[in-house]
């Protein structure tokens, strides 16, 4: 006979929520300390041109406005949760002005990988693909 429990969810729903809120918000107005506070030390993020930056280049690259976002919304936005991982799938529709370019707009699927890391949640991939 076994003890064990079986492997019920550690994060809920509205913390998942919450977390994709926080970075949503932290994209539209960049912070260093606060998109080290959301992204995991491991993070793996994968842009929509194929561009796949880890924790220090991407923080770099939002902070200095390479990657901008004026306007930023998520719609069509689902969870599915497995231990104290959270695995979440939207779509993203952005007003972009990167630096060096045009202002110019985003259409995209997304899908971002959080993780429940001393006792909060943290981004530890995220993968884009234009639509």
């Amino acid at each position: 006979m076994s003890c064990n429990t079986p492997n019920k969810a550690v994060v809920s729903e509205e913390d998942v929520a919450a977390a994709v809120e926080s970075f949503r918000k932290v994209m539209l107005n960049p912070d260093q300390a606060a998109f080290e506070a959301l992204f995991h030390e491991s993070l793996t993020y994968g842009h929509s041109n194929g561009l796949v930056e880890s924790q220090e280049t991407c923080i770099a690259s939002m902070v200095s406005g390479k990657f901008k976002f004026t306007s930023l919304a998520f719609s069509q936005q689902t969870t599915d949760i497995v231990g104290n991982t959270a695995i979440v799938r939207l779509e993203l529709f952005g007003q972009t002005h990167d630096a060096g370019k045009e202002p110019g707009e985003v259409h995209l699927k997304v899908m971002m990988v959080w993780v429940q890391d001393s006792g909060k949640l943290r981004l530890i991939a995220r993968q884009a693909v234009k639509i």
